[in-house]
């Protein structure tokens, strides 16, 4: 798989958004994404130890016509490239996928600032949940209209799936009341149920979407920042044909990269005022299931719910529709298919 780096300018909100890209790599390029020496290796904004994705950094695009995701990143300190085990995946799948920095990671204005008063906190945060669905339609708008990228890769309008975590699965289910591009939707334990726990960003859900957009939940067992209540709550009034999946002793940063390191970094981070109860209520890593055993559970269902509602294609419909929890446990993924 190939990956790259653009810069799109919004010229209307004067913003210059890093966008991360995933794509089918030319035939030339066949191993070279799972081979430490020619892996991409990228550092974080945070400026820690460099991590490698399954990608090759400018690989020469395999020409052709793929259908498009969009993935969107949750809030907080995290940014276009949180879930790479999930991007790259998609793309080995023939997806061209999509990420860029929202808003509130580009925009000086929308940055924390020390000493600011709870009305200026709540004007930010309410101005950073504003900012995303344009974020979304702004990225869609470059990407398909315009050779934004590579020349020789054609993206499919009518093929377009979303694909969101936290925050970003609140941006996926809200940027489909509004842009109608928008086929399938896969929402990571996605935040906008109408009780958030304390500090949790208070955004809503219309759920006015007009069509039937099929939807799947991928949701945890143990979720500390969008607990199940929540999750079951959306679920229901979600009008389009829908599904959802909870993983067995999980919780919110299971969706991730690198979870084991990232659910400890949580865990034990100093909260503090309305977020205090973070690191009280979240369990230790190791009574939960494995950062492999979630990116297997994650990557598997959302290509196959993607496969099923923009590509058709009849084996993943099989799938979706029969004993999930039978055949995840076979590969060592115990989840709970809900019933509705």
């Amino acid at each position: 798989m190939g990956v790259r780096t653009i810069q799109a300018l919004d010229k209307v909100r004067n913003r210059l958004f890093p966008c991360e890209i995933w794509y089918p790599a030319a035939a030339q390029h066949a191993g070279q994404d799972i081979a430490i020496g020619t892996q991409d290796f990228f550092t974080l904004p945070s400026g820690d130890t460099p991590r490698s994705q399954m990608a090759v950094r400018n690989a020469t695009a395999q020409s052709g016509t793929y259908p498009l995701i969009i993935f969107s990143h949750s809030s907080g300190r995290w940014h276009r490239r949180a879930a790479t085990f999930l991007c790259t995946h998609l793309s080995s799948h023939g997806y061209v996928v999509a990420a860029l920095d929202h808003s509130e990671v580009v925009a000086v204005e929308l940055a924390p600032r020390d000493g600011e008063t709870d009305e200026q906190k709540t004007a930010r945060v309410e101005a950073c949940i504003a900012n995303r669905v344009p974020d979304i339609r702004f990225l869609l708008d470059h990407l398909l209209g315009s050779a934004a990228w590579d020349s020789e890769t054609n993206l499919d309008s009518t093929q377009i799936g979303i694909v969101g975590h936290s925050f970003g699965g609140w941006t996926a289910l809200a940027a489909t009341a509004v842009e109608w591009r928008i086929r399938a939707v896969a929402a990571l334990a996605p935040g906008g149920s109408s009780q958030p726990k304390p500090g949790i960003l208070p955004a809503k859900l219309t759920f006015a979407w007009g069509r039937d957009v099929p939807t799947l939940y991928l949701v945890a067992e143990n979720d500390t920042m969008t607990p199940l209540a929540g999750m079951y709550e959306l679920f229901e009034r979600t009008p389009a044909t829908k599904q959802m999946v909870i993983l067995r002793r999980a919780d919110h940063v299971h969706f991730m990269d690198n979870v084991e390191q990232e659910h400890e970094t949580v865990r034990t981070m100093p909260w503090t005022g309305k977020l205090a109860w973070i690191p009280k209520e979240m369990q230790p890593i190791a009574h939960l299931c494995s950062g492999e055993q979630a990116h297997l559970f994650v990557r598997g269902l959302t290509v196959c719910h993607m496969d099923a509602g923009l590509r058709r294609q009849k084996e993943a419909q099989r799938f979706l529709l029969g004993d999930m929890e039978a055949q995840l446990a076979v590969r060592g993924v115990d989840v709970i298919a809900h019933k509705p």
